[in-house]
Parts: C-alpha cells; sequence; structure tokens
C-alpha cells in the first residue's frame, strides 16, 4: 500500500500508471478477503467515460475498482472510513457534501474537467443505498457533466450473489453502520459477486440527460432481472 504513496506511482505497467494498477489490485484483494469470487459481463469502456451503477453498499467502489479505474463521486464520510477510506481518497474520488448544493455545483465542475481530460468518473445516480430489495430512481443532473463533455455513459450492474441472490444481504441493513456492515460481511460464507458492463449510451445524441438517465437504469434493471 506504501507504493501508492511514492514516487513509483508515477511508472506505467502496459499504459497503465502503476498507482492505478495497484488500487486495482488492492481492491481485488479486499474483495477476496470478504469471500466474493467475481464474475464479469462486458468490458469497460477505455477513456473519458461516465460509469454509472445501481448503489446497494460500500463495497460497490470496491468491487468496479477492482476492474477499472476511475474517480467515484461519495459522500464525504467514506473518507473517514478505515482502510475503506483509505483507498478511496488514493482512488481519485470526488467528495461530496450531501444537501449542499454548492458542494454538488464543484462536484459537477470536477467532474467535467476530469472528462475533458480523457479521465473516468463513477457514479451511483440513485444518490445513496437502499435495502437491495429494488433500484430507486435515477437523478438525472448528474449525467450533465456527461452531456458537456460530449462522452459516453457506461452502465454496470452490480450483482452480489448468483443471479443477484444477495442483494439484501450485502445492503446495509435497518439502522446498521459501516463498521457493522464491515465485520457482518466478513463473517458471511463465500459468494459470487457478479460485474455486468453494460452497452454504452452516446451523451451527444441521446436526447439530454434526463433520457440518458432512463435508458441507463432501464439497461441496469433488465440486467438486474436476467437470469
Amino acid at each position: 500500500m506504501l507504493l501508492i504513496a511514492t514516487p513509483l506511482r508515477r511508472l506505467r505497467v502496459r499504459g497503465e500508471p502503476l498507482d492505478h494498477r495497484l488500487i486495482r489490485m488492492w481492491q481485488g484483494g479486499l474483495m477476496r478477503v470478504f469471500g466474493f469470487r467475481i464474475e464479469r459481463r462486458g468490458v469497460p469502456l477505455p477513456g473519458a467515460t461516465l460509469f454509472v451503477a445501481n448503489h446497494v453498499s460500500w463495497i460497490d467502489i470496491t468491487a468496479l475498482h477492482s476492474q477499472r479505474m476511475m474517480g467515484f463521486v461519495a459522500k464525504r464520510e467514506i473518507s473517514r472510513w478505515p482502510v475503506v477510506g483509505y483507498l478511496a481518497t488514493r482512488g481519485e474520488t470526488i467528495y461530496h457534501e450531501r444537501g449542499n448544493s454548492e458542494s454538488m455545483g464543484g462536484v459537477l465542475h470536477e467532474m467535467l474537467a476530469r472528462l475533458r481530460a480523457g479521465r473516468s468518473v463513477g457514479v451511483f445516480p440513485e444518490g445513496r443505498t437502499r435495502d437491495g430489495h429494488e433500484i430507486g430512481p435515477f437523478h438525472a443532473r448528474i449525467f450533465l457533466a456527461a452531456v458537456e463533455a460530449g462522452v459516453r455513459v457506461q452502465p454496470v450492474a452490480l450483482r452480489y450473489g448468483r443471479g443477484a441472490s444477495a442483494q439484501t444481504v450485502v445492503a446495509f441493513g435497518p439502522g446498521e453502520s459501516f463498521a457493522a456492515n464491515f465485520l457482518r460481511l466478513l463473517g458471511e460464507p463465500p459468494r459470487v459477486a457478479e460485474i455486468w458492463f453494460l452497452d454504452p449510451i452516446d451523451a451527444t445524441d441521446a436526447g439530454g440527460r434526463r433520457r440518458i438517465a432512463e435508458l441507463a437504469r432501464d439497461r441496469i434493471v433488465a440486467a438486474m432481472e436476467a437470469p
């Protein structure tokens, strides 16, 4: 982990910055510690891409980072979580103060700057985790950066357990804290984590941010319901 914070991180391995590769390795290792065997379907797009996924638990960021380096938009509390917070910060997370409209404006500005610079960003358009039973509505505002940058949006379905059978197990229980969920998942039996990279959406001709939000959600819902 110390290598991530040293000058060695500027080196590149097969075109990928060393620190990005190390973060992916650490995140993949963390998934294994929690008993998840990753099965990926589809391929994450290269270059500037807005990745959008359903939001089940804190481990969503770990799962996605194990496959593709992307700077996530996440609540600021995550920066204070042990292990996960360190990796999230090193993973170029864009932190957001919930309920603060000025903070959201800053987040959108940073997202746009990164996408225009050829970097990828990951978001959870539901805005918060749920109980694992359903996928909530997608907030359209978060797609504005993709529209203005003219980049593609790739929906990602996160399915825990074979056929998404463990969504409610992985999700936070009523009133469950991060620490409690963290420890509970450590004690869970091994299971698969399916990461489905779905067909991308071209933000330049999809019909605006609201239409992109609808399309992205529809594709993720369809993937979650697939056998």
